[in-house]
């Protein structure tokens, strides 16, 4: 009993403060050692605008890894979002039926995966896999295979621009207010309310939760249908961003995502996880690709670099869960 609670203590210690050491860490080294220009406003304006996109899509996937669940196809609809936002955009229509429209596209597409999951108990694995490919089909057809130009969108062009000199008192653009917003309301339900609670016993153990009365399926459905939401704003922010909805756009962002939420401390096993963990974890993503740009890494190994910090993500898991 004594033995294993230093063990518990060191593991929950990692949980907690790892992933910001991990940045901090990362951080400071391609600062002192390499281009100091990571650490100016235009390098931070830069690292935010790069992770607005990939931390928004975190937050819903952190509600999924949490119930021990897994969607593989976050990418695809976030460029089926993306083009739904811009072709709504550019067709003339504002913000009031842009937003509710991307986000019902999004929702519906964590439902139908839901659905799969809960109802027809298909591996969550498998059925995001499948559906990675059917939302990518989905997001070509609408496109006509092209990427749709919404440049000249200012009112979404606005969350993700470089900052005018009027609005430099904000320090990051706006979408990184919107991400951090959204992270902390996000942490408010998932740490503060009973559905939270609930996610948490769901991912944990789902047999004993629903001995404990838990509604399983209810809560497995929302979380997926929560991920879709979040991968709906994401895809409007991939707009914001890059000025266009691509439909080949977010390709590989899935495997970003998740690991931005393993780095942030949760468990692929399910019942361990943080909203704002998987932020840091979407922001050591950002910086160690912005750092090996700036010192001329080229990309080879910089992703051998990046494959090497989710690989050691995942070790430090497996050694926390231990700890347990």
């Amino acid at each position: 009993m004594t033995s294993s609670a230093p063990g518990a203590r060191f593991g929950k210690i990692l949980s907690t403060f790892g992933p910001l050491l991990a940045l901090i860490v990362v951080w400071g080294l391609f600062f002192l050692f390499g281009n100091h220009a990571i650490g100016s406003a235009e390098g931070l304006e830069s690292i935010v605008q790069q992770t607005v996109v990939i931390g928004i899509a975190a937050i819903g996937m952190t509600f999924i890894i949490v119930s021990a669940g897994i969607d593989l196809s976050v990418g695809s609809a976030i460029a089926l979002c993306s083009v739904v936002a811009a072709k709504l955009a550019v067709g003339g229509c504002g913000p009031m039926t842009v937003l509710p429209v991307t986000l019902l596209a999004g929702m519906v597409a964590g439902l139908a995966i839901g659905l799969l999951v809960v109802y027809v108990r298909l591996i969550p694995f498998i059925t995001t896999l499948g559906t990675l490919l059917i939302l990518r089909g989905l997001a070509l057809g609408l496109a006509d295979s092209q990427a749709i130009n919404a440049q000249e969108v200012g009112w979404l062009r606005f969350w993700l621009n470089s900052l005018p000199d009027n609005l430099r008192w904000l320090m990051i653009p706006p979408g990184g207010w919107l991400m951090i917003a959204l992270a902390a309301g996000a942490t408010a339900v998932l740490r503060f309310t009973v559905f939270g609670r609930h996610v948490f016993a769901v991912g944990s153990n789902e047999q004993t939760a629903h001995l404990c009365g838990v509604a399983v399926h209810r809560v497995k459905l929302l979380v997926y249908m929560i991920g879709g939401a979040f991968a709906a704003l994401s895809g409007l922010m991939l707009v914001a961003y890059q000025g266009q909805g691509d439909p080949t756009g977010a390709t590989g962002y899935e495997l970003d995502i998740i690991a931005s939420v393993v780095i942030g401390g949760a468990s692929l096993s399910g019942g361990v996880g943080s909203v704002f963990g998987s932020l840091i974890g979407a922001l050591v993503m950002t910086v160690i690709r912005t750092g090996c740009t700036l010192n001329g890494i080229n990309e080879s190994t910089t992703r051998i670099i990046t494959g090497a910090i989710i690989v050691l993500a995942v070790l430090v898991d497996r050694l926390r869960r231990r700890a347990d």
